[in-house]
């Protein structure tokens, strides 16, 4: 008796257990949830995404000032400046046409199939 007993709980707590697992794996399929699982799961892929990034991003930049430090000190940029010699020149990047030193050269057309 005792035997029949131990092994009818046995399969009441399986079938109870089993119930259990299978109800809370249907509702974890639902739309509903799938949609807000898939949202979660993308916004901690953005979330982790941009973190990666933005680390990225500084290591670019600070090895980008180190490269720049380097070769300032390569070319001699950086180095302190002798006070006897002049400054150096800087030339502007767009011809200034008032500056008395501007001559405006005539163009040329080497376009053979233009009207003579």
């Amino acid at each position: 008796m005792f035997r029949r007993t131990f092994w009818f709980t046995t399969g009441v707590a399986a079938g109870v257990w089993a119930t259990t697992k299978v109800n809370r794996k249907l509702k974890q399929l639902t739309p509903e949830n799938l949609a807000a699982t898939a949202t979660n799961k993308a916004i901690e892929a953005g979330h982790r995404l941009k973190d990666r990034a933005v680390g990225f991003a500084l290591d670019v930049r600070d090895n980008m000032a180190q490269r720049e430090e380097e070769l300032g000190d390569a070319l001699g940029i950086n180095a302190p400046v002798d006070p006897e010699l002049p400054a150096p020149r800087r030339y502007a990047a767009i011809e200034n046409r008032n500056n008395p030193k501007y001559v405006e050269r005539p163009t040329y057309s080497y376009n053979r199939n233009e009207d003579h």
